[in-house]
């Protein structure tokens, strides 16, 4: 690993998107080319033809095919296992090609890339696991027995964002597969290669032919197509709440079909003051969420609510460990905060920083565009510093919409009572994060605040230990369980059956 010249590789790297159906690439045939343009650089990276409906079709239509032909779903549940973890291991082994994908399509520091690849490895080996006990029957004594058997819904469409491509692919792949089904992904047109790449692999691994298809585009055409199509059982999306809105009219107007949605996220993180020997822990805490892949992530805690008795000692030690947070070339090793995807997104985020101020919040660290020397003379990447706003109103737009930037508000509250009703502010309820050395207030707390994922800390700095038990939005988070056990038995659909012997 240490040996790698990324920037070698980069140079050398050479992109062909096209459809992955039926187990071959095959030419879109849409109308409209999309240019890729590098988050590290601002050059053009590649650039593809859009799926047209006929290619959507297609696709569907192979998934279908496979569906009846049985040549997937009818196999013992230990053989889709050893497929499925095969998969795994040829993710590992082309560990270099992916991180390398991920970085120059989404703009993530290569290190970050190069976890990111065994954290989706490993997202395969979870359904894998899992799997047994999902399918397992429920029983009674004596001549009568009642259970239910799971079953494979047919053909999923899954629809991914740009922000983590593999992982997010890899949590659709891992449950569709493994119970049976055949799978239409759609990714990012932003980031559509490590997606494109895991089709080739899952060949190789021994899945057949038109069980798992990628098709790329824009969501106003592909991802429309997916979420209108009455051969579509189930669609699972990740990406925004006002597309995931869409997706909701669109399953309703077609087939009903199923939907499992996660969209955007507003975290909020509360502080209490009974924890005042771990702050410097809280703050690397606080710090490692917020901006984690530069603010694009759902379930970062953009909102900070901290008790006013401790917010001028622990306020400053998190400007501290931002501001060492500095946007640099993503292909370097050393680097761990790189650029945001594109011009456009950056423009958004600098229109919520500029708005902020004007609203009246505080500007207390960043709120610029930074310039990277990378690319070549008149090209630039898309970068922007670490920002915090201090003295924030619950009612402006920084603290009330997502921004999916690298952009914390602080709010400050003087009891639980106030910390609860700054917490469920929101239109979101995705995740929540609370540090308090109160057990009592932490169980008042998971009853009270709307949010699907809680994480509790405040006697020690949390450890990297993370077990994947599954999470739920609520309100403008989406619905449908996402990961674990009710994550994966969400991809099949139950029989009842009552026997008397």
């Amino acid at each position: 690993m240490v040996n790698i010249d990324w920037h070698l590789r980069a140079k050398d790297a050479r992109f062909l998107v096209r459809n992955f159906i039926n187990g071959r690439y095959r030419n879109n045939s849409g109308d409209h080319s999309i240019n890729k343009i590098s988050p590290r650089d601002g050059s053009l990276l590649y650039e593809f033809q859009a799926s047209g409906p006929e290619d959507i079709e297609y696709a569907i239509n192979s998934a279908r095919q496979a569906y009846h032909d049985k040549c997937w779903r009818a196999l013992p549940l230990q053989k889709r296992a050893s497929v499925l973890l095969k998969l795994a291991d040829l993710v590992e082994d082309h560990r270099e090609t992916l991180s390398l994908y991920e970085s120059l399509d989404s703009g993530k520091p290569i290190m970050q890339a190069w976890e990111e690849v065994f954290q989706a490895s490993e997202i395969l080996r979870d359904a894998v696991h899992s799997a047994s006990n999902v399918f397992s029957p429920h029983m009674a004594d004596g001549s009568y027995c009642a259970y239910q058997i799971r079953k494979p819904l047919g053909v999923v469409g899954a629809i991914i964002s740009w922000n983590y491509p593999l992982v997010i692919a890899a949590m659709k792949i891992g449950p569709a597969l493994m119970m049976g089904n055949s799978l239409v992904l759609k990714p990012s047109e932003l980031t559509p290669l490590s997606a494109l790449y895991l089709g080739e692999l899952a060949v190789e691994a021994g899945v057949p032919p038109g069980v798992f298809n990628v098709v790329n585009g824009p969501g106003s055409t592909a991802g429309k197509a997916l979420a209108y199509h009455t051969d579509v059982d189930l669609l699972s999306f990740t990406g925004s709440s006002f597309t995931g809105k869409k997706i909701q009219i669109a399953a309703g107007q077609s087939n009903m079909k199923r939907l499992l949605l996660e969209c955007g996220g507003k975290a909020p993180y509360l502080v209490f003051d009974d924890c005042p020997n771990n702050l410097d822990a809280m703050a690397t805490d606080i710090v490692a969420m917020a901006f984690n892949n530069h603010g694009a992530n759902c379930l970062a805690n953009t909102r900070l609510l901290i008790q006013a008795g401790i917010k001028d000692t622990l306020l400053p030690k998190i400007v501290e460990q931002a501001s060492r947070l500095i946007p640099q070339d993503p292909l370097d090793p050393k680097t761990i905060f790189g650029a945001l995807i594109n011009e456009t997104h950056m423009n958004k985020v600098l229109a919520y920083i500029h708005g902020g101020g004007s609203e009246g919040a505080r500007l207390i660290l960043g709120g610029n565009r930074t310039h990277v020397d990378i690319g070549p003379a008149g090209n630039e990447g898309f970068y922007i510093e670490p920002t915090i706003f201090d003295k924030v109103n619950p009612q402006q737009k920084i603290a009330s919409e997502e921004i999916f930037g690298p952009v914390l508000s602080v709010l400050t509250f003087d009891d639980e009572h106030q910390a609860i009703k700054l917490a469920n502010q929101s239109r979101y309820g995705l995740a929540a994060y609370v540090a308090t050395e109160n057990l009592g207030r932490v169980t008042r707390l998971i009853q009270e605040i709307n949010a699907g994922l809680f994480m509790i800390s405040g006697t020690s700095m949390p450890s990297e230990q993370y077990i994947e038990i599954g999470k739920e939005g609520r309100r403008d988070s989406g619905f449908g369980p996402e990961g674990g056990m009710l994550g994966l038995s969400s991809y099949s659909v139950s029989t009842a059956v009552h026997q008397w012997t």
